[in-house]
């Protein structure tokens, strides 16, 4: 049976037939849409924010306002409704320019210009809908200087655990060049992220992020995933996810010790604070992702895979765009596999990812050689 996302009722309706006790909901853009208010009004337990909470991702605008209602350290920002705004608001910028679609856009409705011309362009495809809708309205920002890393929490809405680091790769090419994607690869935990400045997170940061949207009355329950930039100025939010993320979902659950179904539960139930923090193991996981040729433009779609003998002891090929074609497994989108492994170290991981790698036959496929190049250039 398949089930319509945007059917609420229907989603009702299947859950009290089948006596389901929790939902959780993964993808932004049915909690965006309020998936998980309509479920809670049937007495269903829901891991997941409410289409209020959730407009921290849907909504780039919402975040900057609430991180100035909450003294939040984030970049300096222009909230823009149309291009002429657009345009002028420029000035007030130094290149290059973070130019951000509102609205969700499969993690590609970012845009850093390096000059006026191109930021011009930029604005121009983004009101002229180059990302749907999303682009309707844009939020430019000023450019942040430093290394990004991901920080996880859990949360019922006032109890708040930490969930783990990650660090994403989301340029296409290697070096961290090439447009946006959704993410080439991750690894974790990010040790970038020390005790100190996960401890400044949490105080600058996330907490104020949940007390804040208590306070407005729309408190968050979930998983709120925290885009950060490391500044000479401290630690700032790039921006929020409401869910575990691709990739770094993948690493964060081949680390994961407690049972994740406990803690998901104690969210929605709102009895996080009897719980202890969870455990991780200490190895590193890494993940690569392999997409299909076109990326994060037209992907093409169709090509075969081959995945014989790929995973093995601590090795694991999570599909993301994958279908079957009568026996044959082919790609079905932009990021087609996450190909997954843990080490001792980021390094030893990264060689038992890339092992895998070149274990799987997918010809109309490509792939980032270099994921984790920062945390290995650290580790000598």
């Amino acid at each position: 049976m398949t089930l319509d996302e945007k059917d609420h009722a229907a989603v009702a309706a299947f859950c009290a037939e089948n006596a389901i006790g929790l939902v959780v909901i993964g993808p932004e853009a049915p909690l965006v849409d309020g998936l998980a208010d309509s479920l809670r009004a049937a007495d269903i337990a829901v891991f997941g924010p409410s289409k209020a909470a959730a407009q921290l991702e849907g909504s780039k605008n919402f975040t900057k306002a609430l991180c100035d209602r909450a003294n939040i350290p984030t970049a300096g920002y222009v909230h823009c409704t149309s291009l002429e705004q657009a345009k002028e608001a420029l000035a007030t910028f130094s290149p290059p320019f973070v130019l951000k679609a509102d609205g969700l856009a499969a993690g590609k409705g970012v845009v850093i210009a390096e000059s006026e011309e191109h930021a011009h362009e930029a604005l121009e495809d983004m009101f002229g809908g180059a990302f749907g809708s999303a682009g309707a309205e844009v939020v430019i920002e000023e450019f942040m200087e430093g290394e990004e890393a991901s920080f996880f929490a859990l949360t019922d809405g006032e109890t708040v655990i930490p969930f783990g680091t990650a660090q994403d790769h989301k340029r296409v090419g290697e070096g961290d060049s090439g447009p946006n994607t959704g993410g080439m690869g991750a690894y974790s935990p990010a040790r970038v992220l020390t005790e100190e400045l996960v401890a400044e997170t949490l105080e600058r940061i996330v907490f104020p992020t949940v007390r804040q949207m208590r306070k407005d009355g729309t408190p968050y329950v979930g998983v709120l995933y925290a885009g950060l930039m490391l500044t000479d100025e401290g630690v700032k939010l790039v921006e929020y996810n409401c869910r575990f993320g691709d990739p770094e979902c993948q690493v964060l659950m081949m680390r994961l010790q407690s049972d994740l179904a406990e803690y998901m539960l104690a969210c929605a139930s709102g009895s996080l604070a009897a719980l202890p923090e969870p455990t991780f193991a200490e190895d590193t996981a890494m993940t690569v992702v392999m997409a299909a040729k076109g990326y994060p433009g037209t992907p093409e779609k169709g090509g075969a895979i081959v995945l014989d003998d790929t995973e093995g002891e601590g090795t694991k090929v999570f599909h993301a765009g994958t279908k079957l074609d009568g026996e044959t497994l082919v790609a079905n989108g932009g990021r087609v596999l996450n190909v997954t492994a843990t080490g001792a170290d980021t390094r030893a991981a990264q060689a038992a990812a890339y092992a895998a790698v070149e274990k799987v036959d997918f010809p109309s496929g490509f792939y980032r050689k270099d994921i984790g190049w920062r945390e290995i250039a650290r580790e000598g």
